[in-house]
């Protein structure tokens, strides 16, 4: 049998969703996508959050991440408010470099007015 089985991984997974949402996750399928994805990070490079009980194997570790609640699965929405954020983070730092590159060349002109 699997430690912790795959309802125990739904339960911790959803445990951040309030009374009434729609869960994050609500599939076996989704579970196993979950942890694949995240041992596929690891193997990759990225630091294991928690240590497996008695395993090095990175998809031990990524499931003792999910049930650990070190991983979170971002829903839809949450992966859109997301990729809003970074773009208001790019747009203000393009405008405010736009900003300095004005403020640089105003200094050369009154440089070249000298």
């Amino acid at each position: 049998m699997i430690h912790p089985s795959y309802v125990d991984l739904m339960q911790a997974v959803n445990s951040r969703t309030e009374e009434g949402e729609e869960p994050v996750i609500s599939s076996r399928y989704s579970i196993v996508m979950a942890t694949a994805r995240r041992a596929r990070q690891i193997v990759a490079g990225d630091e294991a959050l928690v240590r497996a009980k008695g395993s090095t194997k990175p998809l031990s570790i990524a499931v003792e991440e999910l049930n650990q609640g070190e991983v979170h699965i971002l829903t839809e929405a949450d992966k859109e408010a997301e990729r809003a954020r970074i773009a208001a983070e790019l747009a203000a730092a393009a405008e405010a470099a736009d900003a300095q590159d004005e403020e640089e060349d105003d200094e050369d002109e009154e440089e070249d007015g000298d």
